[in-house]
């Protein structure tokens, strides 16, 4: 297939619309649910009240401000892809933006600008005049224009989940895990929430003890995704992906859309990690000397030893023995083969995923 051909295939796919719309209609649209601004993102889009301030003025200066993409669901409710931050500021500022709990926020104040020292604690509405936008300023505010790209529901259905990436990832704060957080969000919202639920499992936490900065970019999350990718991927197409990057994006997807026994997972889960920190407790992923385990939490280590462990827990746990037994096992998968081969300089994350999870399996059977 040429490139043209392949142009015209993928562009074919692709409907959208672009217009402008005024902030007085989104506020309608918002109110009336027919808009779903994910307040969860709330978590990972961190911005400052100065940086909210910032949008606000430039809004009444009349500086262009960036485009927001959406995508239409079958009920014609609009789904925001780009421009959640955005939104929930402005919303906020004229006091009808809630949390994902549903409690409206307290509106915001703004803060002294270079160009507007007088926004120094002016808001909305406000008892004191004198820190109250007035009738005229509302009005201007509700009438400005942003332009809205809408991306229908005729297009292919993972166009909106390319979208959010492309848009979120080069040049943005967030790490690859956190705009996999929000993707979570955006086509399974249950999911997402068993995914932090077994995140915060105390015994979990404690197998892995990281870096404040990898925490922050959850780390553990991409763990404990990469765990239960492992239970359901087809391992014959896994070498289609051009990089692991994608194959998590694209397998949690996958995961979000799949019918889980959801008390399966949490059982299994819960009782896996309980049983690696009573063995080997806060070392359960360092690499073994011989003598003891040392050095930083290592993602081979994790995949080769929980991977199996997670899949035969059941069995496991039944045994006599089961402490002594997994912890000969777990010393010496590091004199394995697979374990050598797959840790040497230049062997490719995915190949390399796909050994460890399937070997692991196989080892950790009773």
């Amino acid at each position: 297939m040429s490139l043209q051909d392949e142009l015209k295939e993928r562009s074919s796919k692709i409907f959208r619309e672009s217009y402008q719309m005024s902030i007085g209609e989104l506020i309608n649209l918002y109110r009336d649910g027919e808009m779903d601004i994910h307040p969860e993102f709330q978590r990972v889009f961190r911005w400052s009240e100065y940086q909210k301030t910032k949008l606000i003025e430039s809004i009444m200066l009349n500086i262009p401000i960036p485009s927001i993409f959406v995508s239409q669901n079958d009920d014609g409710v609009w789904d925001v892809i780009d421009g959640v931050q955005r939104l929930s500021t402005i919303f906020q500022f004229v006091g009808v933006f809630k949390d994902e709990d549903d409690n409206q926020l307290p509106p915001l104040t703004l803060q002294k600008t270079d160009y507007l020292p007088s926004f120094a604690g002016m808001q909305w509405n406000c008892e004191n005049s004198e820190l109250s936008f007035t009738k005229e300023q509302q009005l201007f505010f509700k009438r400005s224009r942003i332009d809205i790209i809408i991306m229908k529901k005729e297009s292919d259905p993972n166009t909106k989940y390319e979208l959010f990436q492309r848009l979120n990832t080069g040049g943005s704060l967030l790490s690859d895990q956190e705009v996999r957080n929000c993707l979570m969000i955006m086509t399974n919202k249950a999911f997402y929430e068993l995914v932090m639920e077994l995140n915060r499992d105390a015994n979990f936490q404690r197998c892995l003890p990281i870096t404040d900065r990898k925490a922050d970019e959850q780390y553990r999350v991409e763990l404990l995704l990469r765990l239960l990718i492992t239970q359901s991927v087809d391992w014959d197409s896994i070498n289609n992906y051009s990089d692991f990057s994608e194959l998590l994006d694209k397998e949690t997807i996958c995961l979000c859309r799949a019918d889980l026994d959801t008390d399966d997972i949490r059982e299994r889960f819960v009782s896996t990690f309980q049983l690696l920190y009573g063995v080997l407790g806060e070392d359960s992923f360092k690499k073994y000397s011989g003598q003891k385990r040392l050095g930083p939490v290592m993602a081979a280590v994790f995949q080769i030893i929980a991977t199996g462990v997670f899949k035969n827990i059941n069995d496991i746990i039944s045994l006599p023995n089961r402490d002594e037994w997994l912890l000969e096992k777990a010393n010496s998968v590091f004199e394995t083969d697979e374990y050598k081969r797959n840790t040497t300089p230049g062997i490719k994350s995915i190949p390399r995923y796909k050994d460890l999870s399937l070997f692991s399996m196989e080892y950790f059977k009773v």
